[in-house]
């Protein structure tokens, strides 16, 4: 329904909405948050296609190069993901998202000018690269601490799935687009495109008109008091503790099945590029359709109970993936890759539901930071070891590892809280 004020105001003071219980169809700030954050997670994986290939294109990059660059969009987590909590839950959201939409925005043009008028040099488009990553990483541990305080704890389950539905729909199409746009524009318009995508998101978000409370800010300011706070709510609470123990290592094997997919069916097995693509692309349809599905199931099932259990009954079909063999077991691929997908979303809308709303609203932004530093810092080391895998022996046995830690990452949840919980609990 409609968001309303729970009580009456005196003239002219602040706005803060309490949405009914119901659907968040008809609750217009949330529309807006859920169309910057469509357009923001459009506009990331676009430009993470297009710098790439700027950099062969236009400035015949070499393959350290290239990696290097790749580096680039994702070591600023790294480097800030545990800052940017603290100083998120020292300020408003939306108005932190604004500027980092604006940030990248003005970022990226720098890029398409320099490619223009021919002064572009790999050393800009590195550095310019890593700070946009830096400026995601503060827009995404902001929008997801700003959610809860836009609709509410009771509504925190339905926001996740929408915006889970687009983040699904820009992973899988947004590579794509972003492909066909440098094809068709060029790289330095891709560029531009992108820029003004991120002017788009900004307007969105400004249009919200809930008031946003300020934060409490305590009145000496310990930046490491404050990081240290955010890690041990992670891992001092059983089940943070333990969803961010799965899914790191989730990510750490779903990392070996990403880096050698491509190798494996293009190379060992024989398909063209176009197959390669068809075949890759079911994970991105599996992932929507858990997104799409996913709020009425986790509401069935529970937020807890939903969380392991969506990963126990659909990681281990990523084992079918090493049992791919020419011809119509092409199909065994299909399948296990469309079910990692689908579940893989599922549990990303339980787990992330579950520890917004076990958690206190002053440490949402340092809980989501900590968290995302946790599971991310995996995916490097597992890029690196799926490689030195496939280079000793070959990159099925790759895959029978990532795919068998993968089936395995469910038990840090089986042998915790979890297990016995079937909802959030009473705080």
């Amino acid at each position: 329904m409609e968001a309303r004020p729970d009580r009456p105001r005196a003239a002219g003071a602040p706005r803060h909405v309490v949405t009914r219980a119901g659907s968040l169809k008809e609750h217009s700030d949330f529309r807006m948050l859920w169309a910057g954050n469509a357009v923001s997670q459009f506009g990331t994986r676009i430009g993470g296609v297009a710098a790439p290939l700027l950099a062969v294109g236009v400035l015949a990059a070499t393959p350290f190069e290239v990696g290097l660059l790749t580096a680039a969009q994702t070591v600023g987590l790294l480097l800030i993901g545990l800052p940017a909590g603290a100083w998120v839950d020292r300020t408003r959201k939306r108005g932190l998202m604004i500027s980092m939409d604006l940030c990248r925005a003005a970022l990226l043009a720098t890029i398409a000018v320099a490619g223009w008028t021919g002064v572009l040099t790999l050393a800009q488009l590195v550095v310019v690269t890593l700070a946009v990553g830096v400026a995601t990483v503060f827009f995404d541990v902001a929008h997801l601490a700003y959610l809860p305080v836009l609709v509410g704890r009771d509504q925190l389950l339905e926001g996740n799935a929408k915006l889970q539905t687009s983040q699904s729909v820009a992973t899988t199409a947004g590579p794509a687009l972003g492909g066909w746009a440098v094809g068709v524009l060029g790289a330095a318009n891709t560029m531009v495109a992108t820029s003004v995508g991120f002017v788009v998101s900004a307007f969105q978000l400004n249009r919200i008109t809930s008031v946003e409370p300020v934060p409490e800010r305590p009145e000496a300011r310990d930046l490491r008091g404050e990081i240290g706070e955010g890690l041990r709510l992670v891992f001092g609470v059983p089940t943070l503790r333990a969803i961010a123990c799965c899914t790191a290592s989730a990510n750490l094997f779903l990392t070996f099945l990403i880096t050698l997919n491509v190798l494996f069916l293009n190379r060992e097995l024989g398909l063209s590029t176009g197959t390669t693509g068809v075949v890759l692309a079911a994970s991105g349809v599996g992932g929507f359709l858990g997104a799409v599905t996913g709020r009425a199931l986790v509401t069935f099932v529970g937020r807890a109970r939903s969380s392991w259990l969506s990963l126990l009954l659909t990681q281990p079909f990523a084992l079918l993936l090493p049992m791919t063999q020419p011809g119509w077991r092409i199909g065994l691929f299909v399948v296990g890759w469309f079910v990692v997908g689908f579940g893989s979303t599922v549990y990303n809308i339980a787990q992330v539901t579950f520890r917004q709303a076990v958690c206190p609203d002053r440490l949402l932004g340092r809980m989501n930071a900590s968290n995302r530093v946790v599971v991310w810092g995996t995916m490097p080391l597992g890029g690196v070891s799926a490689g030195v895998i496939a280079e000793v022996a070959d990159a099925r046995t790759g895959l029978w590892v990532g795919s068998a830690g993968l089936s395995l990452a469910v038990l840090w949840l089986l042998f915790s809280p979890l297990r016995t919980l079937k909802d959030v609990p009473i705080p």
